[in-house]
């Protein structure tokens, strides 16, 4: 019997892991399928990580040390892919590829969201070399150059913005000829005289050389072609949420879900199923930084330790 499952090794993953184990429950483990650190692993370089400011770091180079520390107070790490988890009476089964099935007292699902890919012709070759899908993360690397932005919903419309701040021009690229942002959303984005919408078009090539991403190639409706000359592309067209081990047999969820397929948590990460808790990229309204993601790991592992406790 585990005290605490952890579903996902990213940085919520981990962070949840190390918090509960240091503060003194036994029996802990993390699976996770891969090496441990989740998306920030694919980074090239790490630079808003608060204490962290080395620019000769990989997100590798960042996440292998939070596995050291995980690891030394106990976390325990199987790599075995999760295929769900159901609570039957007061705990929690845990079942795993193969029909294998633990029990846990708690558990907690860290699995994230991947962003969906739009699928225009070099954005595998450059993704992380010019096209990006986190403003936050890589907009400063484009200060005063600049830039593309793919989508046209709220999270792109507010992206253009933040990136508005940064850049010296910020292109958005749209298929139709209205956007699907809010009303306040838009009518900041009008007033932004350094964003330019290119509607009723698509990104129809990103291309570069071994340095990285040099420029693009937009699309419109009637098949013309406009080259701009960026070096840096950000494409935000959703997230898949990564839910499956939430389902029950039947298809439906163990606990509230949102219209977008993020789970329902309160401030403690608890979801609406008693001792069963979600945390980083999966959860509603996650920034989808890492500092973040481990600031909810650790809510949730305390919170962990308190509902133990009580139950005890």
């Amino acid at each position: 019997m585990l005290d605490c499952a952890i579903i996902g090794g990213g940085p919520a993953g981990l962070t949840a892991g190390l918090y509960a184990t240091r503060g003194g429950l036994q029996n802990v483990t993390m699976f996770e399928m891969g090496l441990p650190g989740g998306q920030i692993t694919q980074s090239s370089e790490i630079e808003n990580y608060p204490g962290f400011f080395e620019h000769d770091k990989t997100g590798m180079d960042f996440m292998d040390t939070w596995q050291k520390q995980c690891f030394h107070f106990g976390l325990k790490h199987e790599m075995k892919k999760v295929e769900s988890v159901a609570k039957t009476g007061e705990y929690f089964t845990i079942t795993l590829e193969g029909g294998e099935k633990v029990e846990a007292k708690t558990t907690i699902v860290c699995t994230g969201s991947v962003p969906k890919r739009a699928g225009f012709k070099g954005e595998d070759e450059f993704f992380g070399k010019g096209v990006s899908t986190c403003a936050t993360c890589d907009g400063f690397f484009y200060k005063d150059k600049p830039v593309t932005v793919l989508g046209g919903g709220d999270t792109a419309l507010e992206e253009a913005l933040y990136l508005s701040n940064i850049c010296s021009d910020v292109y958005v690229v749209h298929r139709r000829d209205e956007f699907r942002a809010a009303p306040p959303t838009l009518e900041r984005i009008e007033k932004k005289e350094n964003i330019h919408l290119i509607t009723n078009s698509v990104i129809d090539e990103a291309y570069g050389d071994a340095m990285g991403l040099q420029g693009v190639r937009i699309k419109d409706k009637e098949g013309n072609i406009t080259e701009l000359k960026n070096t840096g592309l950000f494409v935000f067209v959703g997230h898949d949420v990564r839910n499956d081990v939430l389902q029950d047999e039947n298809g439906e969820f163990i606990c509230k879900m949102n219209d977008w397929g993020q789970v329902i948590v309160d401030l403690s990460m608890k979801t609406s199923l008693e001792g069963l808790f979600a945390a980083g990229d999966m959860r509603i309204e996650a920034p989808k930084q890492v500092v973040s993601a481990a600031g909810d790991g650790a809510v949730a592992a305390l919170q962990v330790i308190s509902y133990i406790q009580e139950q005890a």
